[in-house]
Order: C-alpha cells, then structure tokens, then sequence
C-alpha cells in the first residue's frame, strides 16, 4: 500500500470520528462519511501532484 495514501485517508478519517457524535443518526454519519470520502478521493491526486508525491 501507498504510505502517502495511508497517511492522508488516516488523517481523514480521524478527523471525521471527531465530529462523528455531533452528527446524529446512523444514515447522517453515513452521508457524511460517503461525501468525506468521495472528496478527499478526489483531492489526494491534487495534492500529490501539487507537493511532488508522485
């Protein structure tokens, strides 16, 4: 596994279970951590390009 891409969906993640209490129901943490996910897939080849990763 890419450790660029473990680190940032670790950092993702753990930063989503922050606010994860906060966000009610079981369907709304859902949403939520689908819409989290599909942004930061979409964000890390951005970033990756951007600092040079690969």
């Amino acid at each position: 596994m890419d450790v660029t891409a473990l680190v940032f969906y670790a950092a993702i993640c753990g930063l989503l279970s922050l606010a994860s209490p906060r966000l009610g129901r079981p369907f709304m943490r859902l949403a939520v951590g689908a819409v989290v996910g599909i942004a930061a897939a979409t964000l890390l080849p951005i970033l990756r390009t951007t600092f040079g990763l690969g």
